[in-house]
């Protein structure tokens, strides 16, 4: 493994209604940090982030697409997910609409990005349910820390296994299940690359590493920035 930062690259989209917390994921992944008030998202937003699959032997470069969730940007995210080999698409598990219009989102993803590609379904915002802080005391805690969940755990789980998605519910403000959701989709992608449903050599969301001057390193790598 000598002379390799990382063994594979690959692109990932990140998708939802407007606010259910995907450029929170985002940072959360690469920087390991909250936002709490994160500006909105205009067109796409990127960021990147080396991680370790230790039963595979493998170091990963994910490239993460963040786009915007409103029906204004539809055209520009659209061209992003082209290519694409993974996907996070995102719901708030306190909004019901949100995690309805994940219909609408999976559907347009299905429709422009790579047929093969890796979905995850993830239920943002878990820290935001009473159940999760019921034994804190309400007088304590923000108005914003005592919504009521919408979107009960099971009913997802029901819909991912229908769609062929994988699942988990995260939160970006604690960084729960955060990495593992961007995990699960990198080990998908990596069993599609053995039985080879992803080509390594041509698929564009999929390239192979190529040897390079320093040894394998684990130090996240991240840049951010704007289409627009």
């Amino acid at each position: 493994m000598s002379g390799l930062s990382w063994h594979y690259v690959f692109k990932f989209i990140i998708t939802g209604d407007a606010a259910v917390g995907k450029s929170s994921l985002l940072i959360r992944l690469t920087d390991q940090r909250f936002l709490v008030n994160p500006d909105p998202t205009l067109g796409v937003e990127f960021g990147s982030k080396l991680i370790e699959i230790p039963e595979e032997n493998k170091v990963i470069k994910l490239q993460c697409w963040d786009t915007a969730g409103t029906e204004s940007f539809r055209s520009i995210t659209r061209s992003y997910y082209r290519g694409a080999a993974g996907c996070l698409l995102v719901y708030d598990v306190t909004s019901r609409r949100s995690f309805t219009n994940a219909r609408m989102w999976l559907a347009d993803v299905r429709e422009h990005a790579d047929p093969h590609l890796t979905c995850i379904l993830v239920g943002n915002k878990v820290d935001l349910c009473e159940a999760e802080v019921a034994g804190s005391d309400p007088a304590s805690l923000p108005p914003s820390a005592l919504k009521q969940r919408e979107v009960p755990t099971e009913e997802a789980r029901l819909w991912a296994q229908e769609e062929g998605l994988l699942f988990v519910e995260a939160s970006a403000k604690s960084g729960q299940n955060v990495e593992l959701a961007f995990e699960q989709a990198a080990k998908d992608i990596l069993q599609k690359i053995r039985n080879g449903v992803f080509d390594d050599n041509r698929s564009p969301g999929v390239k192979l590493s190529k040897p390079a001057d320093n040894s394998l390193s684990l130090e996240p790598t991240k840049a951010k920035g704007s289409c627009c």
